[in-house]
This record gives C-alpha cells, structure tokens and sequence, in this order.
C-alpha cells in the first residue's frame, strides 16, 4: 500500500517535472498542510543519511579514532544548512556552489582533524558511498513495490 502510494507519487513527480519546480509539485500533492512536514522528515532522512555516509568515509580515510559519528552528524547539519543559505542568499549559483564545496571541505578537515588531501579523499568517499547507498535504496523500494504488485497474484497461485 505505501509503496504503490510512493510510486504513484513518484510518477506524478516525473510527468510534472518539465516545468515546474520540485517543490511545488509535492505541494499540490501533499496539499499545504502535508507539505512542511514531509520538507522536515525529508530534511532529518537526509541528515542521518548523509552523517552514515560521512561517518563510514570518514572511517576508511582517517580512521576510527578521528571519525565519530557526531563529528560526521555536525558535518552533515552545518554543511546542509550553510550550502542551502548559500543557494539561497547568493543569487550566482557557481559562486554558492563554490562556497559550499570550501565550506564540506573545511568542516572534514576541522572536525576530522586532517590535511586538505584527506579532506577532499573523504569528499569524494563519501560521494561514493551516497550513490552506492541510493542505488541500494532504488533496489530496495523497487523490490517493495514488484511485491507489493505480485502478492496477489502469488496468493492466487497458492
């Protein structure tokens, strides 16, 4: 049921993505009330997800006695928020991209305590790793959803 319902939503998402912007087709399907929220749940996913990423770079670049996972939690937090003020306040979006890579950059190497090479090894780990964990979370839904569809027909079968 909630699968059939995210990919429902998906598909919507996709047809209506020519034109409009991202936002304001989850609001015209969530309604105004459903749309903050799902904003929150979306922003506090990304966060634990993106600290796990961080926290496993960060553990195969400088080890585990400079990674902890609450430095990678502050790197996630503090780097998600300055790069969207960035975005948001900067109106040339190669300057705000910019700033933003110096600030991931600068926030790894303060708080794992390395050289700008580790910084930039962990950076591009941790990209990595962020395509190997969405690609697994494709996998994932897209097997939820295949048996979601299926299970009638297997009920059937037996």
């Amino acid at each position: 049921m909630l699968g059939a319902y995210i990919a429902q939503m998906l598909l919507a998402i996709l047809q209506k993505a020519r034109g409009e912007r991202l936002w304001d087709i989850i609001r015209e399907q969530l309604g105004p009330v459903f749309a903050p929220v799902f904003a929150l749940v979306w922003f506090l996913v990304e966060l634990f997800v993106m600290a796990g990423v961080f926290y496993i770079a960060g553990l195969i670049v400088v080890g585990g006695k400079r990674a902890r996972f609450s430095d990678a939690f502050i790197i996630s937090l503090l780097g998600t928020v300055l790069s969207t003020l960035f975005f948001i306040f900067i109106p040339y979006g190669l300057i705000a991209l910019f700033l933003s890579l110096f600030t991931w950059l600068l926030l790894i190497k303060r708080l794992y305590e390395t050289g700008w090479l580790g910084a930039i090894a962990v950076g591009i780990l941790a990209i990595i790793v962020y395509f190997v964990v969405l690609v697994l979370l494709a996998f994932i839904i897209l097997g939820i959803l295949v048996f979601e569809n299926l299970l009638p027909l297997m009920v059937l079968a037996f």
